[in-house]
């Protein structure tokens, strides 16, 4: 059984210039136990996907379904079911850490005892033990991060929803907090995560379903997106004044379309025969002068995937994938 299941998601919200569909027809599965990732840039469509499965919204047509419950049907068993964690950790400053988790307990009726050795667990277990008593204004980004997921599974969640958990993070905290998500699923947590960084997707995710401007516009594992485009890829950066001279040389040695950095003075080709090719281009660059700075040969990455796919990069948009000006009341407002 799919733990996450989306047919035909639509939403559209109102803007100034008329109308913006957030979704347009998104399809998901995500089986139990496993890691989907909903890999695009903001303004995508993936947080406003995460709020419908998470019943903050509803769809304006389509279906969906978390741990077999309809989520417009029967939001409250749905969210007796689920972790959530967004964008911005969700923590009261003015209380401490521990403070934070019995809150949360509270809310979920475990009882006060239940409650605090809860709370116990889940501070060892994301090494909050020595801050566990300071008020949380005190908290790096990183420290209310662990802090917020760990809010979310309080209840002990089988599926947990990470929209862009890591976002604002330093290196060291995003590894920090892959470690602990990679323990919850070897635990048996199923997960939806959204993000932006590829390289996340890459490590995380047993799935990738690529979105852009509200669509899931391919799937499947990261190797199978990486097998579709095909062979390698030679970077090459150059001297300054020469991008335009090494694009001619380069153009004549790819096997598809270059993609050309010109502030960084990188070119990246697709091209076949491994070391030859390298060898080749190494001497074709020589013979017409051009002065090379690095140069090597590497797979394809997701990056380039999601560049094939969509025509440009992966890179950040707007703060929110919904228009300022919506009117669409999320289930926090009208439903508690």
């Amino acid at each position: 059984m799919a733990a996450i299941s989306a047919e035909a998601l639509v939403k559209v919200f109102p803007s100034r210039s008329g109308e913006v569909r957030a979704l347009d027809g998104v399809d998901l599965e995500v089986p139990v136990g496993s890691v989907l990732g909903l890999l695009g840039p903001n303004g995508a469509g993936k947080t406003t996907t995460v709020r419908i499965l998470t019943t903050l919204l509803t769809p304006d047509s389509g279906r969906a379904e978390v741990n077999g419950i309809d989520v417009v049907a029967d939001p409250q068993s749905v969210r007796r079911s689920i972790g959530l964690s967004g964008q911005y950790a969700a923590v009261d400053e003015y209380l401490t850490g521990r403070e934070n988790l019995l809150m949360i307990g509270r809310l979920y009726h475990l009882g006060s005892a239940a409650s605090r050795v809860r709370a116990g667990e889940l501070l060892e277990q994301f090494d909050l033990v020595e801050a566990a008593d300071r008020p949380t204004k005190t908290y790096s980004g990183g420290m209310r991060r662990r802090l917020d997921l760990a809010g979310a599974l309080v209840a002990r969640p089988p599926i947990l929803f990470l929209d862009e958990p890591t976002t604002g993070l330093d290196p060291r905290s995003r590894l920090g907090l892959w470690e602990v998500i990679e323990d919850l699923v070897r635990e048996g947590t199923t997960v939806l995560l959204t993000t932006q960084y590829l390289d996340e997707a890459d490590k995380l995710a047993d799935s990738i379903a690529v979105v852009d401007r509200g669509r899931v516009i391919a799937r499947g594992t990261s190797d199978e997106l990486k097998a579709r485009m095909g062979g390698e890829r030679l970077v090459v950066t150059v001297a300054a004044g020469q991008v335009p001279a090494a694009r001619g040389v380069l153009g004549q040695l790819a096997s598809g379309e270059l993609d050309v950095d010109e502030h960084a003075r990188q070119l990246v080709a697709p091209v076949s025969g491994g070391s030859a090719a390298l060898l080749g281009a190494v001497r074709a660059f020589d013979e017409a002068g051009i002065g090379i700075l690095d140069i090597g040969l590497r797979r394809p990455t997701l990056d380039d995937v999601f560049l094939q796919l969509t025509g440009h990069h992966a890179e950040p948009g707007p703060p929110d994938d919904e228009p300022v000006d919506a009117t669409s009341t999320s289930a926090t407002g009208d439903r508690r």
